[in-house]
């Protein structure tokens, strides 16, 4: 029993209820075919209504959703929100099983953006009951449980479907079987005591003077010295936080007291938020970085939200069998080992990274163009392979510059502001070329916008990179110092 307990209070206990909660809820057999499941007998809608008036509810529903779920995830400590991920999406599913309208599943779409606004939950949870030296272990574990329920709900959904050994209805029946699974393991989480903004976990000592320094549990690069008498001003705060909380519990509680404190509370996170902000975005190799992360995951997500009606454009499912759930499964296996590589490549990506981003940009735009103008399903399936490949690898090392020098709660910071500056890019695609209020474009125009995009892309980083390679280059030789063998009719030769 003691053992038990003692593995109960490590960080074993919850990474490992996390990784089964992140498989159960990613085996999504049925994902790599929804189109074809929305456009069969099962709903018997039109590829236009899919395409011009369902799919792109997710997008605005999104970028709505993204902010007030970041906050109230902080403010509730994670695990509420993740066990409301999982709530959204059994509620997403059982959406998709059993309505038929366009209306309805456009409510559907509005849940699962509700879904994935809460991803957030699931990758900052295990920051609050782990310590930091786990922080790696921890996530990669997360990760990889991830891929693996994503790679085999693709695997089965294609066997499913190939062999014809399920209904598509009982495919989504069995979805919700496993989503209900993740549910019940998502209640079993522990409770954090602490979280990144809100309830941030300190220690403090007495330094005699009647002041007290502050030991962040995450490090501390790049604060400077208004930030760390801010920090001591916070600490202030939050003991006299402590003391009323204190005096709350052992006699009546005094309401009006508490709704002030805890508004006081709120308004020093929005203050701080703002001026961590500020002072990451004002380093110009992060924002470079930030501002390709925003622009290339806004054409990620657009081509990986309709690749599946240029598919079937391309070689329609109703009269040819489809391999959609393989092509994933190894796309996603093919991308990990890419990102994975990442850690192994000894690069100085701070000279070279900008190239990097452009020139594989202008692979995967490439890529996108095959998909777009040759009509073979097989080109757009290796098409496909290549761009998310390729998207993956330099997602991966923007993710690491990015990081390098942050602590925990500018990482999360800075990756919700990129995400969100995707978001905008991508809700502005989506109503000028996707939406049947906008141009309503069909897929072939829309995937020549999206690989244009890319060579935009490409363009300018490719641009930007080579200029901060000649400026290196430049930097060094004028730095080097003359080589002290060498003689004196030589040095003033050269000069």
């Amino acid at each position: 029993m003691e053992a038990v307990k003692r593995w109960r209070s490590e960080w074993r206990y919850p990474t490992t209820l996390l990784c089964i909660y992140g498989f159960f809820s990613t085996v999504k057999p049925m994902e790599p075919f929804i189109i074809l499941y929305m456009t069969g007998p099962d709903k018997n809608l039109t590829t236009e209504e899919v395409n011009n008036q369902i799919l792109p509810v997710w997008t605005y529903s999104y970028l709505a959703v993204l902010v007030p779920v970041f906050l109230l995830t902080d403010w509730l400590r994670y695990k509420p929100v993740v066990v409301f991920q999982c709530v959204m999406l059994f509620i997403t599913t059982a959406m998709l099983l059993w309505t038929r309208s366009v209306p309805a599943l456009q409510a559907m779409e509005f849940f699962y953006s509700l879904v994935t606004a809460c991803d957030v939950a699931y990758f900052s949870y295990i920051y609050s009951v782990v310590d930091q030296k786990r922080y790696r272990k921890a996530t990669s574990y997360c990760r990889s449980v991830q891929l693996l329920g994503y790679t085999v709900g693709s695997v089965l959904g294609q066997l499913l479907v190939s062999f014809h050994l399920m209904s598509n209805n009982n495919i989504m029946v069995l979805t919700l079987v496993l989503t209900a699974i993740a549910l019940l393991v998502s209640c079993l989480l522990p409770m954090p005591r602490q979280s990144m903004f809100f309830h941030r976990r300190q220690n403090t000592k007495s330094n005699g003077d009647g002041t007290t320094d502050v030991a962040e549990h995450a490090s501390t690069s790049m604060k400077s010295l208004e930030e760390i008498k801010e920090e001591k001003m916070d600490k202030s705060i939050e003991s006299v936080e402590d003391t009323i909380r204190a005096k709350e519990e052992e006699g009546p509680k005094d309401e009006d007291l508490k709704e002030s404190v805890g508004s006081q509370s709120c308004g020093q996170v929005l203050l701080q938020l703002w001026r961590d902000f500020r002072q990451c975005y004002s380093s110009r190799q992060l924002l470079y970085w930030s501002v390709w992360w925003a622009m290339a995951t806004c054409g990620y997500n657009q081509t990986t939200n309709y690749v599946q009606v240029l598919w079937d454009h391309v070689q329609p499912s109703q009269n040819f069998s489809i391999y959609n759930g393989g092509v994933e499964a190894v796309s996603s296996l093919l991308s990990a080992g890419a990102a994975y590589s990442v850690g192994f490549t000894e690069v100085r990506w701070e000279k070279w990274g900008e190239l990097t981003l452009g020139g594989f940009s202008g692979l995967g735009a490439a890529a996108l163009f095959l998909m777009t103008f040759i009509g073979n399903i097989w080109v757009c399936y290796v098409g496909y392979i290549i761009f998310k490949c390729m998207y993956m690898l330099l997602i991966t090392i923007a993710m690491y510059q990015i990081a390098a020098d942050l602590t925990m709660e500018r990482y999360a910071l800075v990756f919700g502001m990129n995400n969100f500056g995707s978001l905008a890019l991508q809700t502005i695609i989506t109503a000028v070329v996707v939406d049947s209020g906008g141009l309503g474009l069909a897929i072939i125009p829309q995937f020549t916008i999206y690989a244009s995009y890319f060579s935009l892309i490409a363009v300018v980083f490719s641009l930007r990179g080579l200029f901060t390679v000649w400026t290196a280059q430049r930097n060094q030789t004028e730095t080097t110092p003359p080589d002290k063998n060498e003689p004196p009719d030589s040095i003033e030769h050269r000069l």
